[in-house]
């Protein structure tokens, strides 16, 4: 395990205040907690973010998620335990997180239209777009996970 590099807190408080910004509206925004955290997790594996990892799966358990669908989400692709909602989330997700590896692709965006509004779109793309912003800021200060 590494030392914590930076407390964001003491060192420049308005960072949090920022991030916590768009946690709050993402909170009020009308998608569901448990798809949020999902999408959370989602990318915080694929970031590698112990911090995030550890927060989030948290999160799903306090709402009742199984063990099964947390242990399967590395391969929800293979998996029959998501909603046809959850798999257009979580392809979303992958693709805006790892928007270098083709830009989110036409046939992405194709498959989550049908369950995304052009307003519950917008807010999961910032919920990705926050998620991967905690990430980088967790991983950059090496946060300890289990808190």
């Amino acid at each position: 395990m590494k030392n914590p590099r930076l407390d964001y807190s003491k060192a420049a408080p308005g960072v949090y205040e920022a991030m916590d910004a768009l946690d709050q509206y993402l909170q009020t925004c009308g998608l569901e907690k448990p798809l949020i955290f999902l999408v959370q997790l989602r990318a915080s594996q694929i970031n590698g973010c112990a911090y995030c990892l550890d927060m989030h799966w948290k999160d799903l358990r306090k709402t009742g998620e199984t063990e099964q669908r947390l242990y399967s989400l590395d391969a929800w692709r293979e998996s029959p335990y998501y909603s046809e909602r959850e798999r257009a989330a979580l392809a979303w997700t992958e693709a805006a997180t790892l928007v270098a590896v083709g830009h989110v692709p036409d046939a992405v965006y194709e498959d989550v239209r049908p369950h995304f509004s052009d307003r519950e779109l917008s807010d999961l793309t910032l919920a990705v777009a926050a998620i991967n912003a905690w990430n980088r800021l967790s991983i950059a200060a090496r946060l300890v996970p289990g808190g």
